[in-house]
C-alpha cells in the first residue's frame, strides 16, 4: 500500500540532527508510523511501521544497535 505524506500528522525531525538538513523526521497517522529523510523537502518515499516494529526498532537504537562503530 502507497500512503502520502498528508496522511501523517505531528511531522518532527530527529532532536540529533540539530540544524542540518539531512536528518530523519517521523509523523504519526492511525495504527501506524510514517519516516521520511527531510532532503527529500516533504515529497520522497516515506517508511511505514506499525506501532509494535516502531517500539522495537527505537528499544534498539537506544541499545545502540545500529551504532556506526
Amino acid at each position: 500500500m502507497i500512503y502520502t505524506r498528508d496522511e501523517f500528522h505531528d511531522w518532527r525531525k530527529s532532536s540529533r540532527s540539530g540544524n542540518k538538513l539531512d536528518c530523519v523526521e517521523v509523523g504519526h497517522a492511525p495504527g501506524r508510523i510514517g519516516v521520511g529523510d527531510t532532503k527529500q523537502q516533504g515529497i520522497g518515499p516515506i517508511l511505514v511501521l506499525g506501532h509494535t516494529a516502531w517500539s522495537e526498532f527505537l528499544s534498539h537504537a537506544k541499545q545502540g544497535h545500529y551504532d556506526l562503530r
